[in-house]
């Protein structure tokens, strides 16, 4: 991975040495499968002051990705697979973008200003960068490539969620989940099979967001370019609101990936076997 170029290196990491670390990994098990969560939380470091915003705007959206924690982690359990999970705010920096994406570094989030955002120094952005967003991702790469032997390749399954509509664009969001994707149509198309046969279900097929949209860093780049098997899903934020919602959609999705994850299928490279050219 490139790193961003400094007027001078980073020598002193943001986080303090009684913060958490920068990333959250949990082996559940040794199957082939990694479970990422990039918006898990809502934590900001405290050397930022909580980047000039209120408490109640950094339980918001904005923050973090509400309740895809807690699906993340339970879905890596059910299925014995690793979870590599976010420790900090997307407000800080977000480890689902290019770091050249202004956007990785946001000044203004769904009308509210992020007024610790505002003039930072290519100093500041890569210390972030270093700190957190390359902990993160090196800790993917990691656990991907121990997965990536001989003919048998890794999955990666990205979990988000996203609210049920935004202060920019109040328009309702209809579906309660969304399936995400680009070049690989394996897990995808049989994700969105498995759960349109639900009943009452409204599945999103690249709904709310587009899995072929350049803001979707983590899968395009520890999975797509390799040819791993691999989607992002998205959770309707209303429907993770408490533990029994929680839990609902962690089982849903852990029968389903269970019975698809056992076809071999799945473990090899798209590149390698011009699985579905």
């Amino acid at each position: 991975m490139n790193k961003l170029q400094t007027s001078s290196p980073v020598t002193e990491s943001l986080l303090k040495v009684n913060e958490p670390p920068a990333f959250e990994c949990i082996r559940f098990g040794d199957k082939p499968i990694i479970i990422s969560c990039d918006h898990a939380s809502n934590r900001i470091p405290s050397a930022l002051d909580n980047l000039g915003l209120h408490e109640e705007e950094l339980q918001r959206h904005i923050a973090w990705d509400i309740g895809a924690a807690g699906v993340a982690k339970s879905l890596a359990a059910s299925l014995g697979a690793t979870l590599v999970s976010n420790n900090y705010s997307r407000l800080v920096v977000d480890c689902n973008r290019y770091l050249s994406d202004p956007s990785a570094f946001t000044i203004l989030s769904d009308t509210t200003e992020v007024i610790g955002n505002q003039n930072l120094t290519e100093f500041d952005k890569a210390q972030r960068a270093e700190s957190i967003y390359y902990a993160y991702h090196r800790t993917i790469h990691k656990e991907l490539d121990r997965h990536n032997i001989g003919n048998q390749c890794p999955v990666l399954i990205s979990i988000h969620s996203f609210t049920p509509e935004l202060k920019s664009n109040p328009i309702e969001r209809p579906w309660e989940i969304g399936v995400l994707w680009d070049k690989d149509p394996r897990i995808p198309l049989a994700l969105l099979d498995a759960l349109r046969k639900e009943s009452n279900l409204v599945v999103g097929d690249n709904q709310p967001y587009s899995g072929r949209d350049l803001a979707d860093y983590t899968v395009d780049h520890h999975a797509e370019k390799h040819g791993f098997a691999h989607t992002s899903i998205e959770i309707r934020q209303d429907l993770l609101q408490d533990e029994k919602g929680i839990a609902e959609w962690s089982n849903r999705l852990g029968n389903i990936f269970i019975a698809m994850l056992a076809k071999p299928e799945f473990f090899q490279s798209l590149k390698n076997n011009n699985i579905g050219n």
